[in-house]
């Protein structure tokens, strides 16, 4: 049991030190860092949305921001797509699951905001639609995903895709990216800046 657990831990690791290892990964991070910075200071919002594990992620994204990440400060707004049942039922009937998302960005979403889609395979047809109707909107768009960043990394603004084909890896590495995105916007906005 012991080596299997070794076996995992070094798993991990090695899929963050291929993060930590590639210049271009990190200034795409910094990126997305100075974009999520730009929207807040100009009044706007991040939405967020996926699916399973990934609806869980968003959700955690967004209750980092909106509560808060490493100290106490106003909460900045920002809004998981996933948790609002009515809507995800509603939508799912009227127009089919595939829209869940997208219905969601066209009542919610506005000019000079920011979407976030994750998926771990970057193929997922409901965000894959949210990114259209972000792009309507004049949203600014962001794909967290995996392997090779599937048609997200086609349609979106900027994309991060994790190195690895492991669906467990990709969505402990989408953990670590959207907690130095919190911890980033939020010493930037509110004291001991990261230089953004």
């Amino acid at each position: 049991m012991l080596e299997y657990i070794k076996s995992e831990v070094a798993a991990s690791a090695q899929t963050k030190e291929k993060i930590l290892n590639d210049t271009a990964f990190l200034e795409k991070i910094a990126s997305v860092i100075k974009a999520s910075v730009a929207v807040y200071k100009a009044g706007n919002k991040i939405l967020i949305a996926g699916n399973g594990g990934s609806a869980a992620d968003a959700q955690h994204f967004a209750a980092e921001l909106v509560g808060r990440y490493g100290f106490d400060r106003p909460s900045l707004p920002a809004l998981a797509l996933t948790t609002d049942t009515s809507n995800l039922t509603a939508i799912g009937n009227d127009y089919g699951y595939d829209y869940v998302f997208s219905r969601q960005l066209e009542g919610m979403g506005v000019t000079g905001d920011l979407f976030i889609g994750i998926s771990t395979s970057g193929n997922s047809v409901n965000i894959l639609n949210a990114f259209a109707s972000a792009k309507e909107k004049g949203i600014t768009t962001v794909a967290l995903s995996g392997r090779d960043g599937g048609k997200m990394a086609e349609v979106a603004d900027h994309t991060l895709i994790v190195p690895s084909d492991a669906t467990p890896r990709i969505q402990e590495s989408h953990l670590l990216i959207e907690h130095m995105i919190c911890d980033a916007i939020e010493k930037e906005m509110f004291g001991d800046g990261v230089g953004v």
